[in-house]
């Protein structure tokens, strides 16, 4: 840790130094989806489940869709992995190869042995800090590097735009500011058509192609993100669309509409949490990943707290008080974690739905409105 303590382990992973912020998630399982979420850029993941790798890493099948079934992105996002007691040996039907080859394959530093619960007490006491993993006697050229300065976003947003699942009745845009895999698939499952586009694409002005809106998960500092921010902005001022974000995409809506954001201390990874549902009174346990938070108290009066973390009390999502906008800080698709808030997902899709449906009767009676007057013009000449 950087002006902090120094914990000896073995490596299990690439022969390579690295450097990144050090975070804990008290997730049980689900370490190949976590490792492949691409919120976890430029981040050292600490396990707090005492034994990872029991059921080795599974391949790269695709489903129907041409979704990757097994992970969240095509390779392992995070910088380097701690855990207390690597299993060497693996069982599971899906499994094709060890933890550990996968992180050599993949060039990622991995270490075991080490007392997790000092590294977590240490972060719940001190905050998320800047580390390294040092691999033997090799010096760690970069530093201490602190992903917080970089503009992450960048770095894992699709460069081209590209569509799945066409043909459908509903069409929906997406923000790819570090989508997940199943993000996108509880969307196409759904019955919609998919087009991905960078994060700072400008939505605006294509906007009016699509039935909705969608912007992703991602990593970072939210305040990076100023060109997306800005798009939301004026494709708010000039489109009524349903909009829906998840994580990263919760804060970036919140920017566009003028409130703030804030680092939490060390953050919420888990797949655990309690979060209330303020509109019901009901309580979700919910999928997270995060480093930052909304200030529900900057949020304008056009928008209401929709979540509540019962842990910290921290912000987990908020909804337009007459549009069909709503965004969440936890992660409804769950991957890996509990289904409880994928109700979601059909929500969204029914906002779309009845958008549509809303407007395409708008057209027809403007088109009859049409032809009518000039029925009217014509019989008076």
């Amino acid at each position: 840790m950087k002006d902090g303590p120094v914990y000896s382990g073995s490596s299990f992973g690439a022969d390579q130094s690295i450097s990144g912020e050090a975070v804990f998630t008290t997730s049980l399982v689900g370490y190949p989806e976590s490792m492949t979420d691409p919120s976890y850029t430029g981040q050292i993941l600490v396990f707090t489940q005492p034994l990872i790798g029991n059921y080795g890493v599974p391949g790269l099948a695709r489903d129907q869709y041409s979704l990757l079934r097994y992970f969240e992105s095509s390779k392992i996002q995070c910088s380097g992995i701690v855990v207390a007691d690597f299993a060497q040996k693996y069982s599971h039907w899906t499994a094709v190869e060890s933890l550990g080859d996968w992180c050599k394959r993949e060039g990622v530093a991995a270490v075991t042995g080490v007392d997790t619960r000092a590294i977590v007490t240490y972060l719940r006491e001190h905050g998320s800090r800047l580390a390294q993993i040092t691999i033997g006697n090799q010096e760690n050229a970069d530093g201490f590097q602190d992903p917080g300065a970089m503009h992450l976003v960048a770095r894992v947003s699709t460069k081209n735009v590209y569509e799945i699942n066409p043909g459908q009745d509903v069409k929906i845009a997406v923000l790819d500011c570090g989508v997940k895999e199943n993000i996108l698939r509880c969307l196409v499952s759904r019955g919609a058509s998919v087009t991905v586009f960078p994060h700072d694409f400008p939505i605006q002005d294509v906007a009016g192609q699509f039935d909705g809106i969608f912007i992703s998960n991602g990593p970072g500092d939210p305040t990076h993100c100023a060109t997306t921010v800005y798009n939301l902005q004026q494709t708010m001022n000039l489109h009524s669309l349903p909009i829906f974000g998840i994580c990263l995409g919760h804060q970036l809506l919140a920017l566009a509409v003028g409130a703030k954001t804030v680092k939490l201390k060390y953050g919420n990874r888990a797949h655990n949490i309690p979060t209330l549902d303020v509109t019901t009174g009901h309580c979700h346990i919910t999928s997270q990943n995060h480093g930052y938070a909304v200030d529900a108290s900057t949020l304008p009066t056009t928008f209401k707290e929709f979540f509540i973390n019962l842990n910290d009390r921290s912000n987990e999502g908020m909804y337009h008080v007459s549009r069909p906008i709503f965004s969440t800080q936890f992660h409804p698709e769950a991957k890996g974690g509990p289904l409880d808030s994928s109700f979601l997902f059909d929500k969204f899709l029914a906002n779309v739905r009845q958008s549509k449906a809303e407007k395409d009767l708008a057209n027809v009676a403007d088109a009859t409105a049409a032809a009518t007057a000039a029925a009217a013009t014509a019989s008076s000449l």
